[in-house]
C-alpha cells in the first residue's frame, strides 16, 4: 500500500509540475507590436481631411491592438499622395508598422497608367476607408459664377493642390461638358485654397464637402460660399436641399461635348466617382504578413465602430461611414480591371488643359517672443495683438533658423524672438527665424 501510495504521490506531484512549467500559447500578434511605434503616413499636409482623420485614427487605434504600441503620424505630401504611396508600397518595413493614409485619387491615378506611381493598387493591403464621401464644386460669395450652367459662358479661377480632386473634377467638366474653370496651381493643400478664397486670390475650390462644414462650419450658414454641383453618385441631404444639382444630371445630350457619346461620358464619370466611395484610405504594404494584415484589418473596423472614436471624430466635425478592407480589395479589383481604351481616355481626361495660373503664395510674418512650446517642438505659442497664437511646426516642410543657421525645431527655448512665417495667423509656419 505504501509503495502504490508513493507511486501517486509521485504521479500527481510529476503532472502538477508539468502543468505548471508548460509555457504560455503565446500570442504572435501582442509578442510583435509590443514596445514597438508605428507610424501613418499621411499622403498630405497638416490640417486637411486626411491629416484629421489620420491623427484621430491614431489616438484610438492603439486600443485595439495588443500590447498598445505608439503610434505617430508623419506627413508626406507631393504628387497627390503618390510620393505616400509609393513609400509605404515600396519603401517603408513591410511589417505591419508602417500604414499608409493616401488620398483617395493615388490608386486610380495607378490603375489609368499615370507614369508616377511605382506601386499597384490592387496590391496594396488595404485596411479599409473610414467614409464614403461626397464631393462638390463650389464658389466664394462674390465670384461672378454662382452656379454651374454660369460656367458654361463665365471663366471662374479654383484653386489646385493637384493631381487630385483639386483638379480631376474641373478638368473633366470641361473636357467632357464644356465648362470654362480655369485653374491657380501651386497651392500644398485644401486649408490653404480656402485661405486663398477669403483673400479673393481663388474664387472657388473642387474638394470633399465634410472637409468644407469640418474646416469652416459658418460658411454655409452665413452665406460665404455658394455650391455648383454636387460631386458623387449619391446625392447628399444638405446639399440637395439646398437645391444644388447632381453632376451627373449635367451628362446629358444638351451638354455633352458632340464628340463624345453620352454612354461613353457616363462612364468615364462614373469610373473617377466610384473611387470616392472610398474616400479615407488606409493600407499596409504588399508584403506585410498576411496574419497581420487580417488582424488589422478587424483592429481597424472594431475602432471605426467604436463610441469613443466616434465622439472624437465628431468633436473634429468628421463623419464615419467605414468601408471594410475586403470591400476596398474587391473594388480596387473591379476598377483594375475595366478596359483599357476606358481607362486610357479617363486618363487624359482628368488632366487639365484649360487656362492656369501659377499662385502667389501670400505670408504672414509676426515676430514675438515663443510662450510655450508644446510636443517637442511640433506646436510654438506666441502672442499677437494681445492674443496667444499656436502654430504647427513641421520637422520636414517648416524651415528653422537661429541667428541665421539652420537648426531643428528642437534648438528652439521659451523666450527667444523669432519670425513666424504662416500663410495665415495660426496655420502651419512656413519658416521660423528666431534670435
Amino acid at each position: 500500500m505504501e509503495t502504490k501510495h508513493r507511486l501517486r504521490m509521485a504521479w500527481l506531484v510529476a503532472t502538477v509540475a508539468a502543468i505548471v512549467s508548460a509555457p504560455v500559447a503565446a500570442d504572435p500578434i501582442a509578442d510583435f507590436y509590443t514596445g514597438k511605434t508605428m507610424k501613418i503616413i499621411v499622403g498630405s499636409a497638416p490640417g486637411g481631411g486626411y491629416d484629421t482623420y489620420a491623427r484621430t485614427t491614431a489616438r484610438h487605434l492603439r486600443r485595439f491592438i495588443p500590447g498598445t504600441p505608439n503610434i505617430i503620424v508623419q506627413n508626406r505630401p507631393g504628387a497627390g499622395s503618390i510620393n505616400a504611396a509609393n513609400f509605404v508600397y515600396a519603401i517603408a518595413p513591410q511589417d505591419g508598422t508602417i500604414i499608409a493614409a493616401i488620398q483617395r485619387s493615388a490608386p486610380i491615378l495607378q490603375i489609368m497608367g499615370d507614369k508616377g506611381p511605382k506601386f499597384e493598387a490592387t496590391k496594396f493591403q488595404w485596411l479599409g476607408s473610414l467614409n464614403s464621401d461626397a464631393g462638390a464644386l463650389y464658389v466664394w460669395h462674390t465670384a461672378k459664377v454662382q452656379s454651374f450652367e454660369d460656367a458654361f459662358k463665365t471663366p471662374v479661377y479654383f484653386g489646385s493642390s493637384g493631381p487630385n480632386d483639386t483638379e480631376f473634377y474641373p478638368a473633366l467638366a470641361n473636357n467632357l461638358l464644356g465648362t470654362k474653370f480655369a485653374l491657380i496651381k501651386g497651392y500644398k493643400s485644401a486649408p490653404m485654397i480656402r485661405i486663398a478664397m477669403e483673400r479673393s486670390e481663388v474664387e472657388g475650390i473642387s474638394q470633399t464637402w465634410a472637409s468644407v462644414k469640418a474646416g469652416h462650419p459658418t460658411w454655409v450658414p452665413e452665406g460665404k460660399i455658394k455650391p455648383l454641383v454636387q460631386v458623387s453618385l449619391k446625392p447628399v441631404a444638405d446639399l440637395t436641399k439646398m437645391g444644388v444639382p447632381m453632376m451627373m444630371d449635367f451628362v446629358t445630350r444638351k451638354y455633352v461635348l458632340p464628340q463624345y457619346p453620352v454612354e461613353d461620358a457616363r462612364a468615364y464619370f462614373k469610373l473617377m466617382l466610384t473611387g470616392k466611395t472610398l474616400s479615407r484610405p488606409y493600407a499596409l504594404g504588399p508584403k506585410v504578413p498576411k496574419g497581420r494584415v487580417a488582424f488589422m484589418r478587424k483592429a481597424f473596423m472594431s475602432m471605426a465602430a467604436d463610441l469613443k472614436f466616434i465622439a472624437d471624430a465628431k468633436k473634429e466635425q468628421r463623419e464615419v461611414a467605414p468601408v471594410s478592407g475586403e470591400e476596398m480589395q474587391q473594388v480596387m479589383a473591379e476598377l483594375a480591371a475595366t478596359p483599357k481604351n476606358v481607362l486610357g481616355n479617363v486618363k487624359e481626361l482628368i488632366k487639365f488643359k484649360g487656362i492656369t495660373k501659377q499662385a502667389k503664395i501670400h505670408l504672414e510674418k509676426v515676430t514675438s517672443k515663443v510662450t510655450k512650446i508644446q510636443r517637442k517642438g511640433r506646436a510654438m505659442l506666441f502672442m499677437h495683438k494681445g492674443k496667444e497664437i499656436k502654430t504647427k511646426i513641421s520637422g520636414s516642410r517648416t524651415k528653422i533658423t537661429i541667428d541665421g543657421k539652420k537648426v531643428k525645431r528642437s534648438q528652439v527655448k521659451v523666450g527667444m524672438t523669432c519670425t513666424f512665417s504662416m500663410p495665415k495667423i495660426g496655420a502651419e509656419s512656413t519658416n521660423v527665424d528666431c534670435k
